[in-house]
């Protein structure tokens, strides 16, 4: 995994803190210390897989003695029945994390997997799908590692990463010109401008003001089409704004150069994964997931 150790374990402390107030009144009454089980993770839908490191680490700070085996690893593309890790220890450590491992597991799965479906249906095209700031609070960097897990690309992380200007700014500032022209005072040679824009007048602007990306906000595709003319590669063109799987194909063929979809973090639907409790089975036909 990618993202720092110590923010990977601030989430999941906060996680198993959420979940056990104390003590588990279950596990910790029904059963010893020392007894042990064998279980493992199971997919039950076909996609792509993100959040294994993190199961792993998450059964490693709720307890010890769990010896956690990974047969898949983030961004393989899984199918229905593959397992995905073995397990043996603590019994007592493996019910207090299943939650909080598997509810990590399915939401960053279930958006690695949406990316990817994305990301296929623009294939052939030049655009490319990125994520944006509709994050679920205190989680963001997981979620847009799960992005890249799917083949999608990250747009800022947050507001210091680059200046955006949004309606709101602009009507504030007095238009277009004024604002970009304000900011390049401030900024340093580092930064980059992008700019929303709502029509092909204020696309001319923003190219006047020498905008580095403009954002075409909810035009249809004749409209983005003729944006793609206009700019003329002087500028990188995002199109965003109530794209759909259906619609998406379309936005792409445009010649837009990114396509932002708020989607794939903020509504996406979780990816099934059942952590199944015993040894592995014998008879099963899919014992390793496929990469």
């Amino acid at each position: 995994m990618e993202l720092l150790q110590s923010y990977v374990d601030d989430v999941i402390l906060r996680g198993l803190n959420e979940d056990i107030n104390g003590i588990d009144v279950t596990a910790d009454f029904l059963l010893s210390a020392d007894h042990e089980s064998d279980a493992y993770l199971m997919a039950k839908d076909t996609g792509v897989l993100c959040g294994m490191e993190f199961a792993e680490r998450v059964f490693a700070l709720v307890g010890e003695g769990v010896t956690f085996i990974p047969k898949a690893k983030d961004g393989d593309r899984i199918q229905y029945g593959d397992i995905l890790a073995t397990m043996h220890g603590k019994t007592r450590t493996m019910l207090k994390g299943e939650r909080t491992a598997l509810n990590a597991l399915q939401h960053l799965s279930g958006i690695a997997t949406e990316t990817r479906r994305c990301v296929d249906i623009v294939a052939g095209t030049k655009a490319t799908i990125t994520d944006t700031r509709k994050c679920m609070v205190g989680i963001r960097a997981m979620q847009k590692y799960a992005v890249r897990c799917g083949g999608g690309k990250n747009h800022r992380f947050n507001l210091s990463d680059g200046a955006m200007l949004k309606d709101n700014h602009i009507d504030a500032c007095g238009g277009i010109i004024p604002a970009i022209t304000q900011l390049r005072q401030h900024i340093g040679h580092m930064m980059r401008i992008e700019v929303e824009v709502r029509t092909l007048d204020e696309l001319r602007e923003a190219l006047e003001a020498q905008a580095d990306i403009i954002m075409l906000d909810n035009m249809d595709n004749d409209t983005m089409q003729e944006a793609v003319r206009i700019t003329n590669g002087r500028a990188l063109l995002e199109a965003s704004g109530g794209i759909t799987h259906d619609t998406l194909r379309g936005v792409a063929e445009t010649g837009v150069d990114i396509i932002s979809i708020g989607a794939l973090t903020h509504s996406v639907k979780a990816f099934d994964i059942s952590m199944k409790w015993g040894a592995l089975p014998l008879n099963s036909d899919r014992k390793n997931a496929v990469g």
